[in-house]
């Protein structure tokens, strides 16, 4: 495995943070965390096409560049899991931050192939967006139900159903996995599958 992500399923959800986030996320989570990854976002959008030149003369992702969009990718995770309202508790800020609740661990590969690299960039369209990004339309249009069910179910029994939980991180595994392909992270296709 090259990724390994996880969202921990609590035993017990806290209603009352279910109800803030619902109604008042948008001020004391969305803002401030979007305030902030919005300007490390732009860097890190540059950052695929340095690092394609780099791979083409190299044949190597650059090491720190890698751990720096790993390490976004990781507070993006932490926000995720809050809004989606899989995990309770206030996402930390900061990208060397640490969360009990969620896990992103992508192996740093020794060698990108040079030639996998310009395929992505000519044909990564065709071959990973269309076919990918079509079945994970459906698969979250069908999670944004299951959050909203959820919602309910949560609210009364201070429970996240096991097999909703687990289809919302298995969407979230997915897109991840799409994204490092096509960032050049990993040369291994992304699976049709959000499963560990």
């Amino acid at each position: 495995l090259i990724m390994n992500l996880n969202i921990v399923r609590q035993e017990r959800y806290a209603r009352s943070e279910l109800l803030l986030r619902t109604f008042f996320g948008v001020f004391y989570i969305v803002i401030p965390h979007a305030f902030l990854l919005l300007f490390l976002s732009l860097w890190s959008n540059i950052l695929p096409f340095i690092a394609f030149w780099v791979i083409l003369f190299t044949g190597k992702y650059p090491l720190k560049m890698f751990d720096y969009q790993a390490q976004l990718m990781r507070w993006q995770l932490r926000l995720y899991a809050r809004l989606l309202n899989l995990s309770d508790g206030y996402p930390t800020f900061g990208l060397r931050a640490q969360d009990n609740y969620t896990t992103l661990v992508i192996d740093y590969p020794e060698r990108i192939s040079r030639k996998l690299t310009i395929v992505r960039l000519l044909f990564g369209t065709i071959y990973v967006v269309l076919p990918h990004f079509f079945i994970l339309f459906f698969r979250t249009l069908w999670g944004a139900i299951l959050s909203f069910l959820a919602f309910w179910v949560v609210l009364f029994t201070a429970e996240y159903p096991a097999h909703w939980h687990a289809f919302l991180v298995e969407n979230i595994r997915w897109e991840y996995r799409v994204k490092l392909y096509l960032t050049n992270m990993t040369d291994e296709y992304p699976p049709f599958s959000g499963k560990a």
